[in-house]
């Protein structure tokens, strides 16, 4: 079945794709909760017509991205958090952390779009996490977990 996607699905697509999906999947899910929407003769016919509207607008997208990407580079991110033995965290630190220390830094972004490489942090020391701004413009981002005063 052949759906194209009104939202940004992970790992599945981003906005205005078409995707083969399993039937059930795009008949159960994604139509239903308004993600997509059957991708029919005359929908892809407007689905292009709209994509040709926008391109002017996406060139100005990634320009925008690739700013904050700079922006990015420049922040150099140190965050706390309470040790125990052998230099591991009481809980860890998440995507959503990350997020919250970058928006105290001045760079908002939702945490869904922020990728910690392997997995969520567990003990001190340096860490990247891949940030996508934008479906060209992705950014390893590195930043590092120090003990609490």
């Amino acid at each position: 079945m052949e759906i194209i996607l009104k939202k940004d699905v992970e790992n599945l697509g981003f906005a205005d794709d078409v995707v083969t999906v399993k039937d059930g999947y795009g008949r159960n899910f994604l139509i239903p909760q308004g993600i997509g929407v059957l991708a029919t003769e005359s929908a892809k016919k407007v689905l292009a017509e709209n994509l040709r509207q926008r391109a002017h607008k996406e060139a100005k997208a990634i320009a925008d991205a690739k700013a904050t990407a700079e922006k990015l580079g420049a922040v150099e991110l140190k965050m706390t958090a309470k040790i125990g033995q052998g230099n591991k965290l009481f809980g860890s630190i998440t995507n959503g952390h990350v997020a919250d220390a970058l928006a105290k830094e001045g760079v908002s972004m939702d945490k869904k779009f922020i990728q910690i490489v392997g997995g969520s942090v567990k003990a001190l020391g340096h860490y990247t996490a891949n940030v996508r701004l934008h479906r060209e413009v992705v950014v390893a981002f590195e930043f590092d977990v120090v003990a609490e005063a």
